[in-house]
């Protein structure tokens, strides 16, 4: 019993690597994300429209990229591959700090998205290759909490650096790890795989034409992009919302923070208690739950009636009724996700033909594609409306210009009620296509 427990935890030297660098790459990541918004508007000077469909478009990439990016580094080898992405990276975080101008940052953007392609394809394989059969199941319960911890550091580091230094210094925090994480691959990384293998483009491609030619697939991914559209608006909306509202001492970052925190403690009970459930059903108790985190996120002006401005936490120290209600709506979001995640990754690869479920879970983010460019879309013309850039404020307007600011979150329940009964709908369709199915075989 102990020597196969030990057997469990031993893992080659290139999966330990891996997952140093890829704990790098999410800090470096997240760091920017969290605030890649505020760094276009504040810093480059676009408006908070273009800096929404910028935002959004680069997310998307990094979204529907991975599978082809994986596809080229199966060709080349992974190291190659893998110190390539490192060095787009670097070049792209340490340019967007020494050239934060609108001309030179949407090609910085592009070569940050490609680099970033390949290290999630990269990393992932990585981990597959590196366990066995009897290791596998740990090996990627390590590296996701790796990711987890990654983007948790990233985002609380953003959030004194943006503070103390300025929003143009996240850049160059986020260069640091990625010149780090380029230093342990040259000299510590080895081939995990041989170059040569895998599907080639042309296949990569083949099967991204199938699934998005799959009706089921394709309407679930739809619907499930009304889930991903708001828990987007932790980096969208957010950001820019809690500072013009609350102040530029508030701290954006770590309140996105509640949201990995909430799965990590979560995510494991949730789904063994629903592991009886089907995997649509679950899914639809998180659908339901994720209007309500938007319901809750604009409640703030109730509360401040019953406190004033100042909330007290146990006494301890004070919060701002906005702040509060954002961290309960996170927190519910935090849930939600649990319910959902899981298992639509579990549904999607048993829509899979057999042989094909790696290829097909690699493009089971397309939801976040198109919530990407849906999400944070929707959300800069939201805040021009309702949260507008003090910056394009007279002193008269300033002083009720984020009055109704809260009700950017109505429209956002409203998208995660609608999608909540598509579900509902596609459950019942879908059930039944299956039942008649089964009577003709029968």
């Amino acid at each position: 019993m102990g020597t196969s427990e030990n057997r469990a935890w031993k893992f080659p030297a290139t999966f330990w690597i891996a997952n140093l660098v890829e704990f790098f790459e999410r800090a470096a990541y997240y760091a920017i994300f969290i605030s890649i918004t505020l760094y276009l508007t504040n810093v480059v000077g676009f408006n908070d429209i273009w800096s929404a469909w910028i935002s959004g478009l680069f997310s998307a990439g990094l979204y529907l990229l991975p599978p082809f990016a994986g596809a080229v580094a199966d060709k080349i080898g992974f190291r190659k591959g893998i110190i390539l992405a490192f060095s787009l990276l670097s070049i792209g975080y340490f340019s967007l700090g020494f050239f934060p101008y609108k001309m030179a940052v949407l090609p910085t953007l592009v070569i940050i998205m490609i680099g970033g392609s390949f290290i999630k394809s990269i990393i992932t394989g990585t981990v597959a290759v590196t366990t066995t059969e009897e290791t596998r199941a740990r090996g990627y319960s390590l590296f996701y909490m790796v990711v987890n911890i990654g983007a948790f550091l990233g985002k609380t580091f953003a959030a004194p650096i943006r503070i103390n230094i300025g929003l143009k210094a996240i850049n160059f925090f986020s260069g640091t790890m990625t010149i780090l994480a380029l230093i342990t691959v040259y000299f510590f990384y080895k081939n995990a795989i041989d170059s040569g293998k895998g599907k080639s483009l042309k296949e990569t491609w083949e099967g991204f034409i199938r699934i998005i030619s799959n009706a089921r697939l394709i309407t679930l991914i739809v619907i499930v992009t009304g889930f991903w559209m708001i828990q987007h608006q932790l980096y969208a909306t957010m950001p820019k919302y809690v500072i013009r509202t609350v102040g530029e001492h508030a701290k954006p970052e770590w309140i996105a923070n509640v949201n990995p925190a909430v799965v990590m403690v979560f995510v494991v009970l949730i789904t063994q208690l629903m592991r009886k459930v089907k995997a649509v059903k679950s899914m639809t108790v998180g659908m339901f739950i994720m209007p309500l985190s938007a319901l809750t996120m604009s409640l703030s002006p109730v509360l401040e009636k019953v406190t004033g401005q100042s909330v007290s936490i146990f006494g301890l120290f004070t919060m701002h009724p906005i702040t509060v209600m954002l961290i309960f709506g996170i927190m519910l979001q935090g849930l939600a996700e649990c319910f959902i995640s899981p298992r639509f990754l579990e549904y999607f690869s048993l829509q899979a033909p057999k042989g094909e479920e790696g290829l097909y879970l690699g493009f089971s983010h397309l939801h976040s594609f198109l919530s990407s460019i849906l999400g944070f879309g929707l959300s800069g013309y939201l805040l021009t409306e309702y949260c507008p850039d003090p910056r394009y404020l007279t002193a008269a307007e300033k002083v009720h210009a984020y009055d109704k600011a809260y009700m950017i979150w109505y429209y956002f329940a409203a998208i995660g009620l609608i999608s909540a009964i598509a579900l509902i709908i596609f459950n019942i369709v879908t059930t039944r296509i299956d039942r008649k199915k089964e009577i003709v075989s029968a």
